[in-house]
């Protein structure tokens, strides 16, 4: 962690632009989006009641390295593009890094899952991007 980070609106700026044009991919490729909680996100229970969803929603947490890793590391058969692409998502992951601590990955309900990737800002909110994925 820098000594003097972000502010809140300043990271969520630098990951909208480091999140421009990237499509996560899965059965249907979604856009990734900055996004801010000042809700208590620190555990599932906490998400769900953030987002108004029942407590017996399916969630499974997992860590950024993991939810990351078919992006990051694309096989070398799949050319330039994805290449430059994973690079693009590498800065995207250090910038998390980098800026936030506590990280976590989120992935709420079943078939079309929504992904949160937060981690807790020096302000105390939970920031990161959120996406979603369809697994059939």
């Amino acid at each position: 962690m820098q000594a003097q980070s972000a502010s809140p609106e300043e990271l969520l700026a630098t990951l909208q632009e480091a999140a421009q044009g990237l499509l996560f991919p899965s059965e249907s490729d979604h856009p990734l989006h900055p996004t801010r909680w000042d809700a208590d996100a620190s555990s599932p229970a906490a998400l769900l009641a953030a987002e108004g969803l029942a407590a017996d929603t399916a969630v499974e947490v997992t860590t950024v390295g993991d939810f990351f890793a078919p992006v990051l590391e694309p096989p070398e058969e799949a050319g330039e593009g994805a290449q430059a692409e994973a690079g693009r998502y590498r800065r995207l992951v250090d910038l998390l890094e980098r800026e936030l601590t506590d990280l976590r990955v989120y992935r709420v309900g079943r078939v079309e899952i929504d992904v949160h990737v937060l981690g807790r800002h020096p302000s105390g909110a939970w920031i990161g991007v959120k996406t979603k994925v369809v697994e059939t």
